[in-house]
């Protein structure tokens, strides 16, 4: 896709809003704990994205080089990423509850130069030793690949720092210039790399490209969730999963609009914080998975209700199919019966969303995505791979290509094809079961 544009991604993320909505907020972070928050601006995520980007280019990180993240949701996480993508480095985060061991083999594929982590975690008052998995994990890998380790002080617990290996973040970035020339991208360079489980064991590293995927979240974010300039958008995923690269941190920054990140989990202190949230920084719109609105529906009204709420607009879900039952109560409860409900069908694969009801625009089935997006090609066919008409059930598959598709695991190209376009040749195998109406 646009095979001869030439972009960056960061430029497109910061530097372009920087003329008309400088002190904009960019990121609103809200802490583990409910007394801990902090507002980024578009100004001062450049200045921090900038910072870093020179620091890991001063320490030896060029264009095409992997640099694993094993971050705390908290905003050092996006800057990291941004930063990365400034300077052409191809990023590979890693969600932080994940083992010393995954971390290791995901370490190992792509051949880290560089690895950017915290000296913990904290997520519902528990802390997770990230410095302490990072140092384990590096038992194993040993000097294979990694040459630096970037520790971001979060928490203060003491961590031990390894001599010429190991150094502190603010160290780094607080010499650093907040000015950083951004490398021209070709549309179809790497962004990063995000590992998902395969079946034989061996972790399979989802390549996104540049131009393609920005193009793709940029545009299925501004129109399936009727973006306005005064939005707040909340999507609760950690940015270890792809939702959090895509809805998190890259399409609601190529919009200019303000995100929030929460570092915490939505029972702590209690289940009135996601209310909470809401009210505290005015979101338009909540994005969540189906596993947090059942387990909210099962505490009860009565947390919701501690809340008002009222600055709420649109509400979403994403990760899993939503259960009619659940999808009622969301809308009925969370949302007053006033906010429609974009339930999203998508993939770590597919880069963005690919099938979703679009606001406003198409009457609303409780627990159906509804419609593909602009582009897409869907089609059910049976086992044999005969493509099926009218009301049926089958599997899911994709006729044709689109900007945010993957494009290829990273070091296994055999292995893409195999499991993505050989089981119903020609065509995309979502491996998912679909029923039509």
């Amino acid at each position: 896709w646009f095979e001869d544009g030439e972009l960056n991604v960061s430029v497109n993320c910061i530097d372009r809003h920087l003329a008309e909505n400088p002190y904009k907020p960019a990121i609103i972070w809200e802490g583990d704990h409910p007394s801990q928050h902090k507002i980024i601006s578009y100004k001062e995520l450049h200045a921090e994205v900038c910072r870093l980007g020179n620091a890991m280019r001063k320490m030896g990180v060029q264009k095409g080089d992997r640099v694993t993240l094993y971050m705390p949701m908290i905003p050092e996480s996006a800057i990291a990423m941004l930063a990365c993508a400034r300077i052409g480095a191809v990023h590979s985060v890693v969600f932080g509850g994940f083992s010393s061991d995954s971390l290791a083999n995901r370490l190992i594929d792509s051949q880290s130069k560089l690895i950017i982590t915290a000296d913990e975690g904290v997520r519902g008052g528990k802390h997770t030793p990230l410095k302490h998995n990072v140092d384990r994990a590096l038992d194993v890998v040993g000097t294979e690949c990694v040459e630096k380790v970037i520790v971001v002080y979060h928490t203060g617990e003491s961590v031990p720092m390894s001599g010429r290996r190991d150094v502190w973040y603010h160290t780094v970035t607080d010499n650093a210039s907040d000015v950083c020339e951004p490398e021209v991208m070709n549309a179809e360079d790497p962004l990063f790399l995000l590992y998902t489980s395969g079946s034989t064991g061996k972790p399979k590293g989802v390549l996104h490209t540049t131009g393609g995927y920005l193009t793709y979240v940029l545009s299925t974010f501004r129109d399936v969730f009727d973006i306005k300039d005064d939005d707040v958008f909340w999507c609760t995923a950690d940015v270890g999963w792809i939702t959090g690269h895509s809805y998190v941190t890259y399409a609601p920054l190529a919009n200019g609009t303000t995100t929030v990140m929460f570092e915490g989990v939505p029972q702590y202190p209690d289940w009135a914080r996601i209310g909470h949230i809401i009210d505290k920084h005015d979101i338009t719109i909540l994005y969540t998975a189906p596993t947090a609105i059942r387990a909210m529906m099962k505490e009860g009204d009565e947390y919701v209700r501690k809340s008002d709420r009222s600055s709420l607009r649109l509400l979403g879900s994403v990760g899993e199919p939503i259960n009619p039952e659940a999808w009622q109560w969301y809308y009925e409860v969370v949302g007053e019966s006033r906010c429609p409900i974009v339930d999203t069908w998508w993939q770590t694969e597919t880069g963005g969303i690919l099938m979703t009801p679009i606001p406003n625009a198409v009457d609303l089935k409780p627990g159906s995505a509804q419609t593909a997006m602009y582009g897409v090609k869907p089609a059910v066919v049976d086992a044999e791979g005969n493509e099926i008409e009218g009301t049926c059930e089958g599997n899911l598959i994709i006729k044709d290509s689109w900007p945010g598709q993957m494009r290829t695991i990273w070091g296994d190209q055999k292995r893409f094809l195999e499991t993505y376009f050989s089981t119903y040749k020609g065509n995309y195998f979502t491996g998912d079961g679909v029923q039509r109406d």
